[in-house]
């Protein structure tokens, strides 16, 4: 089946199949499920795959994106916040209701036009954006004339 012969919900199930992981212990596979809760937008351009994801209170540096399995694109964090300066000076909190960014794993099997060695990300104003590259389509088939000999 290609993809044009799929719905366009179909081909982004398809192509960015979440990869599940299972766990033995029911703490981990509760805390694998809410991490993987984490909304993302897949946006298809015509030069590169983007991927959203809303990281409030996380930095660049506790953020990791990686590939694993040469097609599995993994997006990772802690999902530990620092708390504000003044607690160690005789100050304490009265109150915290922000709750501490969420552990962040998700997983994603990347289509096989993805340039997994070109994948760029920002994390800028709470917004974490992933670019994967696509690799450029081969060129069209060409009609050659055949000379009689």
């Amino acid at each position: 089946m290609s993809l044009f012969d799929m719905d366009l919900s179909g081909v982004v199930n398809n192509l960015f199949n979440h990869v599940h992981e299972t766990s033995s212990r029911n703490h981990e596979n509760h805390e694998s499920r809410r991490a993987s809760n984490i909304p993302v937008d897949i946006l298809d351009t015509p030069k590169e795959y983007m991927f959203f994801m809303d990281v409030p209170g996380l930095s660049k540096s506790e953020i990791q994106v990686t590939v694993e399995d040469e097609n599995t694109l993994v997006i990772k964090s802690n999902g530990k916040r620092k708390r504000q300066d003044g607690e160690d000076e005789g100050c304490k909190y009265l109150r915290l209701e922000r709750r501490a960014p969420q552990k962040l794993l998700r997983k994603f099997r990347l289509p096989e036009n993805a340039n997994v060695s070109a994948i760029t990300a920002k994390c800028e104003n709470g917004v974490l954006t992933v670019a994967v590259e696509k690799h450029t389509p081969p060129p069209k088939s060409k009609t050659v004339e055949v000379a009689i000999a």
